[in-house]
């Protein structure tokens, strides 16, 4: 099988803490040559692939895919199943990001003619004041109109996307946001940590420093978060992701087979990901690689019939070892040490014995318990899981890390 993620960058209008690859316009015809860019590098992709493997699941993320018309999107789609095999099988996994704002009921139709199951609303927060701060007002009722029309053509999943440590944001006003979303009982809701790094990007230099909250009270948010959903029925798979009990996730997590890729949480894994269109992410085997991260760039090289891919990573025997580490953390949180050590061919404890004592610290603040071979992730532990995670990451300069990045 094959996962496809497919990335379009542009927006009609710029939210303040965004930090990913986008570009800002409202001129609609900037999508016609960025789609003859993303159909030629189809085409030299497909050359590399067995037409008969199937496309397990499909992403198409931003930037706002639904930038796009309701033509551009039949096209794109299109242009996927003559380079790969696209199907209709109801284990698929075929998702699309939404800004509630681009999209209307008839869009929605479309989206599930196209063969999508699964929907993700970027809803961030409820709160008027926080959507003022940040420059994305979206009403409750806007979102309300588009929810029901997901539930009326039947789709699989529907995702909310919620980001905590906004400017504005308080425990107070997230808890009004949250009783809102959970009136809307999306299937499963993503909770993004907001990083303030201005200095890395611009249109973060809009938000009022003094509005973001700290690392203290960004924490308290979080802990609310995981309160309210958690007592409305809701089950905390880790990494800030929540879902219904009766979600495929959930049975995932229970069986001890949830997967994670670049596109999230997943009870399937692709062997091999490829990342389409500028800036995005592929991983086949043990080669990561990534796409220029320029438009301009990603042009030039495609008009040159070449593959867009600016990095590459090969990952090395130590680099296997601690993505199945980390992988571990994320999806099971925990370790069996034992069973790692007899995978790898080491021995877990003089391997890792810098790591393990930084274990030990945080299982004194109460984030860890270990008992033999296995270390497992506490209630505590759980929202910090990245930081765990971090320990065993050489890519990392720790001394650089702060919590407030990542909770």
């Amino acid at each position: 099988p094959l996962s496809l993620y497919v990335h379009i960058p542009f927006c009609r209008n710029i939210c303040y803490y965004c930090a990913c690859n986008k570009i800002i316009t409202r001129d609609a015809e900037v999508a016609e040559r960025y789609l003859v860019a993303l159909e030629k590098e189809l085409e030299l992709l497909g050359r590399h692939f067995d037409r008969r493997r199937r496309v397990t699941q499909l992403h198409w993320g931003g930037g706002t895919p639904t930038f796009l018309s309701n033509s551009e999107l039949t096209r794109l789609m299109h242009s996927l199943a003559v380079h790969f095999n696209l199907n209709d099988s109801p284990d698929r996994e075929y998702s699309i990001e939404i800004d509630p704002r681009s999209v209307n009921t008839e869009t929605i139709a479309l989206l599930k003619g196209l063969g999508f199951n699964r929907v993700s609303m970027g809803i961030q927060d409820f709160d008027p004041d926080v959507q003022l701060a940040v420059n994305r007002v979206q009403p409750y009722a806007m979102v309300e109109t588009l929810v029901d029309a997901v539930r009326g053509h039947r789709f699989k999943s529907m995702s909310f996307d919620l980001i905590y440590g906004l400017p504005r944001q308080s425990p107070a006003s997230m808890e009004k946001t949250l009783a809102q979303v959970i009136s809307l009982a999306p299937d499963r809701i993503s909770c993004y940590s907001y990083a303030h790094l201005p200095e890395a990007f611009k249109s973060q230099r809009s938000i009022d420093r003094l509005q973001v909250p700290g690392a203290d009270a960004k924490l308290e948010i979080l802990h609310t978060i995981i309160e309210s959903l958690t007592d409305a029925g809701y089950l905390y798979v880790g990494m800030d992701h929540f879902v219904k009990p009766g979600d495929e996730l959930a049975h995932a997590l229970h069986n001890g087979t949830l997967q994670r890729n670049f596109q999230g949480y997943s009870t399937q894994l692709a062997p091999e990901l490829l990342g389409i269109g500028v800036s995005s992410i592929s991983s086949t085997g043990d080669l990561y690689s990534q796409n220029v991260k320029t438009i301009d760039e990603y042009y030039a090289r495609l008009h040159e019939g070449k593959l867009p891919v600016q990095r590459g990573l090969l990952l090395s025997a130590e680099d296997r070892l601690r993505r199945d580490v980390i992988m571990e953390l994320i999806c099971r949180m925990g370790l069996d040490t034992g069973a790692i050590g007899l995978r790898h061919g080491i021995d877990f404890n003089s391997h890792f014995a810098r790591e393990l004592a930084i274990l030990a610290g945080m299982e004194q603040e109460g984030l860890l318990a270990s008992e033999g071979d296995r270390i497992v992730v506490t209630p505590a532990g759980r929202p910090l899981v990245r930081n765990i995670c971090m320990v065993f990451d050489t890519y990392l300069d720790l001394s650089r890390q702060r919590f407030s990045r990542t909770i």
